[in-house]
């Protein structure tokens, strides 16, 4: 059976450099921030008091009343980013709806909605009173849930829940889905809205997040030797991924080739990831041969890079073993240093960058940096501070998460 190419079609995305496509990577070009003091609530009494949120976000803007108060901010950020990935690619006309499925990814999805009844239900006389949306409000399929009932997609629909590696085994499943020719397109991607008492708290308790409450801007900033951890973002990333010839025969622009995919495991601890870095070279590698590529065809990784001590250094260590001299040719940059990191959500908006990046010849930044760290090779070209233009023909984004989840996906320049 011979595999059908895969092209991607539209993008979408809410993000805390800009709330659509064009001003999120405007904000990724030219190196901006998104960390700011929390406003989500009061977070004066904690480590962390600041984050990466989506800035000035209103759901009467995009929801009325009634509709937006079924869905937690996850889903409403899911909705948001696919709606425009969904018109970016005129996919509501002349398709085959029975074709086109559904297939997103959340690490851990309505954790305010299941905070808030937690709550309340504390503050009570002890007697269960529920709001009656409490479930599907709360649960991480009410995403691809949505996104398919509000557009009518009657394909294959199913949310994949990794960690942080969520929305790229979502974007991988929706490629081998299509090229399987079990569907002509899937809407994929992810979101993430942990910004709340719990999920601060929470990665608060694990040491995993900066405290650098007295300089936020430059808190993110992954491979510094000052860096002290992540610092959490939110919102939503999403794609359209067709098959070529599908594509082709409705006339539709054509943004890259997604051309392989690979997933392996650490298989060492739940939260910290594997010194050795030797589950990221598997990864890699698997994608690369997926891909049916060379090491030395790619031009650009954009990196899970989260601003972690440990995590950094194993994913560098990873690239040049699976890279060799070839790593010193290439462009590494991690875009979690401006949007901070989006748990499940992140592959969905570091897909969108590393196809923006084939598109305009412009690898974004890792900012913040000022200090080398000794134990990383810094003869690699990290992009720090400043973007830099280059032909990219082919862009790898890998992501990582708790349990020790890898995934790596490869996207190549369109050729027909």
């Amino acid at each position: 059976m011979a595999f059908r190419r895969v092209v991607v079609t539209g993008l979408g995305a809410i993000t805390p450099l800009g709330s659509t496509v064009p001003a999120y990577w405007e904000g990724l070009r030219t190196g901006v921030s998104g960390a700011a003091p929390i406003t989500r609530f009061d977070a004066s009494k904690f480590k962390t008091r600041f984050a990466c949120e989506v800035k000035n976000y209103n759901p009467d803007d995009y929801f009325d009343r009634k509709e937006g108060r079924k869905m937690d901010l996850f889903t409403q950020f899911a909705v948001i980013a696919s709606d425009e990935a969904i018109q970016d690619a005129g996919l509501l006309e002349g398709v085959n709806k029975d074709r086109v499925g559904v297939i997103w990814g959340s690490g851990i999805g309505g954790l305010k909605t299941f905070q808030d009844e937690s709550f309340n239900f504390a503050k009570g006389d002890g007697t269960p009173r529920y709001n009656p949306f409490f479930i599907p409000k709360m649960i991480a399929d009410s995403s691809s849930g949505n996104i398919s009932i509000k557009n009518g997609f009657r394909g294959p629909n199913f949310v994949t829940t990794s960690a942080c590696a969520s929305s790229s085994d979502a974007i991988v499943a929706a490629y081998n889905y299509i090229r399987l020719g079990m569907a002509d397109a899937v809407v994929t991607g992810g979101s993430e809205a942990a910004i709340t008492e719990a999920g601060v708290g929470g990665f608060n308790a694990l040491k995993a997040m900066s405290e650098r409450n007295d300089d936020a801007l430059t808190a993110s900033r992954p491979y510094d030797k000052e860096r002290d951890g992540f610092v959490l973002g939110e919102g939503a990333g999403a794609l359209v991924l067709e098959a070529f010839e599908h594509a082709q025969s409705r006339g539709a622009k054509i943004y890259a080739e997604i051309i392989g995919g690979g997933l392996s495991s650490d298989a060492y601890h739940i939260t910290a990831p594997d010194p050795t870095g030797e589950g990221v070279v598997l990864v890699m590698q698997n994608a690369l041969r997926d891909a049916g590529i060379k090491p030395e065809d790619v031009d650009y990784i954009n990196t899970h890079g989260t601003s972690t001590p440990l995590g950094d250094g194993a994913e560098i260590k990873a690239i040049q073993k699976v890279f060799g001299e070839h790593a010193y040719n290439l462009n590494i940059s991690s875009t979690k240093s401006m949007t901070g990191h989006l748990l499940g959500g992140a592959g969905g908006i570091e897909a969108v960058a590393s196809i923006l990046a084939i598109q305009h010849g412009v690898i974004p930044p890792t900012i913040n940096h000022s200090t080398d760290d000794p134990e990383l090779d810094a003869r690699l070209n990290f992009t720090f501070n400043a973007a830099q233009t280059r032909e990219v023909n082919v862009a790898m984004s890998n992501t990582f998460g708790f349990g020790g989840h890898n995934t790596s996906v490869v996207f190549r320049k369109f050729q027909e």
